[in-house]
């Protein structure tokens, strides 16, 4: 009787065909529904962030159109007569035009005091970040607790000092306290941290360059993205000083735009013809820190890359 032995040399039986024996891919999973859900909620509350904040804005731009009678008679975000030109001209010329004084007043306290305040705050960044001295981090906690004290606190202090020296209705009034600023001290020693690295100090050292010249000519330009959002900051909170220039101008003639502007409100049931002006000129003092803004905003896009080694 014989038998069959298989060949071990022989091919394994292919798989049926139609797909029965096709591995089968896993299908990629579902995207949570939940993911939609919260990118709705948070665009929802851009959305009404965005109406918060514009909406003042449109309806200043549309009332610099009207005139008074067109203030109270019509719809506030109505277009009026069209007088914007016309309230333009009568806000320059007002008083022998001291809107225009009380502007350059206002470039003069922003501009001065937000440079030199921001290079001193770089400075002392810069310092605190890179130069071991004795008691850094306690001297650094006073400049801490300096952030933490409303600037409305130290008014009086500062009026009492100003008044001894004789500075008070003096430009300087207003310049000197605003060169102090211990939230940018703070910035720019974050920014000293991840913009300068220490081998390029070393560098500059060792090819014979100073302490001073390394700040200006090295870390300087690597610092210019956090100079620029230091100034910013700076610039903002010096164009909405009104409380400091409240206690210490008495002149007219040295107001800023926002405490002039103030003043015309105060008066506008006895001079009606200034609500009109009080809103023109409310809306011309925002444009300087619109152009500000747009200006010297691609400097925040920068990355750490600025101050890198190569």
């Amino acid at each position: 009787m014989s038998t069959q032995t298989a060949t071990p040399d022989a091919p394994p039986a292919s798989p049926p065909r139609g797909g029965a024996g096709r591995r089968s891919t896993p299908k990629p999973p579902a995207r949570r529904s939940g993911g939609l859900t919260s990118r709705v909620m948070v665009n929802a509350v851009l959305a009404v962030v965005a109406v918060y904040t514009l909406m003042p804005l449109t309806w200043l731009l549309i009332a610099s159109t009207k005139s008074y009678r067109d203030l109270f008679a019509t719809n506030p975000f109505s277009l009026g007569d069209l007088q914007f030109l016309a309230n333009l001209n009568a806000l320059l010329e007002y008083n022998d035009g001291v809107f225009v004084r009380w502007l350059l007043n206002s470039l003069l306290y922003t501009v001065v005091a937000s440079g030199l305040s921001t290079l001193i705050s770089v400075a002392c960044g810069y310092a605190f970040d890179k130069y071991a001295f004795r008691g850094r981090e306690k001297w650094f906690g006073v400049v801490l607790v300096g952030v933490l004290i409303p600037s409305t606190v130290v008014q009086l202090p500062l009026y009492l000092m100003a008044s001894e020296l004789g500075l008070v209705n003096t430009y300087w009034a207003v310049l000197i306290p605003s060169l102090v600023n211990p939230f940018g001290v703070y910035l720019a020693r974050v920014f000293s941290e991840g913009y300068v690295p220490g081998e390029v100090l070393e560098a500059a050292r060792m090819d014979g360059a100073g302490e001073v010249r390394t700040f200006v000519k090295v870390a300087l330009p690597m610092l210019a993205p956090g100079f620029v959002t230091i100034f910013l900051f700076s610039f903002t909170a010096s164009w909405n000083n009104f409380y400091g220039a409240l206690m210490m101008l008495n002149d007219d003639r040295l107001y800023p735009v926002n405490l002039g502007l103030y003043m015309w409100n105060q008066n506008v049931y006895q001079q009606p013809e200034l609500y009109p002006l009080v809103i023109i000129g409310s809306l011309v003092a925002v444009v300087p820190l619109i152009v500000a803004f747009l200006c010297l905003q691609r400097f925040w896009r920068s990355g750490l890359t600025a101050g890198a080694v190569k």
